[in-house]
């Protein structure tokens, strides 16, 4: 059986500039696969290529065993797509949008009437549905649009950062309706930069950096082979040097990777700094997870796009 999706050695230049560099990779029935990197990576490249809207350089690229170069009406059939940038049609009720893009798609008559009730109330569009989608707000047609993309159940479903500026309980609903049809046997590409939810849909992880999948594995597995301990401590000012193997300074923080548990490391920390310690404005004890992971992997924390801020505080 063709697996859903299929990549090898795909390559992508705009210019000078390497987008994508050799990537490989695969997603399994019922599978959701976080495309894990800092803005820039090249997840939206990556997911666009799939989706036929941008020719590679060079490399091959399968849906179902279809190419979606060669062949992109049968291979669109095979996948929903949830691109960055919201596409519905605005003149258009919230049920003439679903009803107009589930027929394209292939639905009619009873399936048809039957999916556009579903996806309406998974999205809590339901209250909606005879509204003018020129009259939602930003995030209903989020919700909409997303919607769209996974009312016809496809073989692969393609979201590239699809909760970025959506509100917390839209945020809770296409996460509920990922799981389920990732249940009903999808695979699920999710480009995303928010660690935690990643976590959150227990998704197996592909971290691309510069183009490259560096790490590609389930979580636990991750976590377990990259992750590690750690002590982030933020100053009042620039950090004072401190004597450890394991510290890194970012701008006012310093975080030292231990072994140790991270509690008994920040009192040996605190000890060794002395009359310095009276700088530490903040500790934060780091256990092993995916963001020490992506560190690991690629020298750098994700949070330096502001990401990892917006997933603890559970913001989306």
């Amino acid at each position: 059986m063709e697996k859903p999706l299929t990549i090898e050695g795909l390559h992508k230049s705009y210019g000078s500039i390497p987008a994508l560099a050799g990537v490989d990779l695969e997603a399994s029935r019922g599978e959701i696969v976080a495309l894990l990197g800092a803005n820039g990576a090249g997840k939206t490249t990556l997911v666009s290529i799939v989706a036929a809207l941008i020719r590679p350089d060079s490399g091959r690229v399968r849906v179902k065993g279809e190419d979606p170069l060669a062949q992109p009406r049968r291979a669109r059939r095979h996948l929903g797509f949830a691109p960055q940038e919201t596409g519905v049609y605005t003149p258009l009720t919230v049920r003439e949008n679903l009803r107009f893009f589930g027929e394209l798609c292939g639905l009619r008559r009873s399936a048809l009437s039957r999916r556009v009730e579903d996806v309406a109330e998974a999205f809590s569009l339901a209250p909606l549905l005879d509204r003018s989608a020129r009259d939602l707000s930003g995030g209903e047609r989020r919700r909409l649009h997303t919607a769209i993309a996974l009312l016809h159940e496809p073989p692969l479903l393609l979201l590239d950062e699809p909760t970025v500026g959506v509100d917390v309980q839209t945020r809770a609903n296409l996460l509920d309706a990922v799981r389920e049809l990732a249940g009903a046997g999808s695979a699920i590409l999710y480009s995303t930069h928010y660690l935690g939810e990643v976590e959150e849909l227990g998704a197996s992880v592909a971290v691309l950096d510069r183009g490259r999948i560096v790490a590609r594995d389930s979580l636990r597995r991750l976590i377990r082979a990259h992750g590690y301990s750690a002590v982030e401590l933020e100053f009042d000012g620039t950090p004072p040097p401190l004597a450890h193997p394991g510290a890194t300074v970012l701008g006012k923080t310093v975080r030292v990777a231990t072994d140790r548990p991270p509690a008994e490391q920040a009192a040996m920390i605190l000890t060794a700094l002395g009359p310095a310690a009276r700088k530490v404005r903040a500790i934060d004890l780091v256990e092993p997870n995916l963001e020490s992971v992506y560190l690991a992997m690629t020298g750098r924390p994700l949070a330096s796009n502001g990401a990892l801020g917006e997933a603890r505080n559970g913001a989306a």
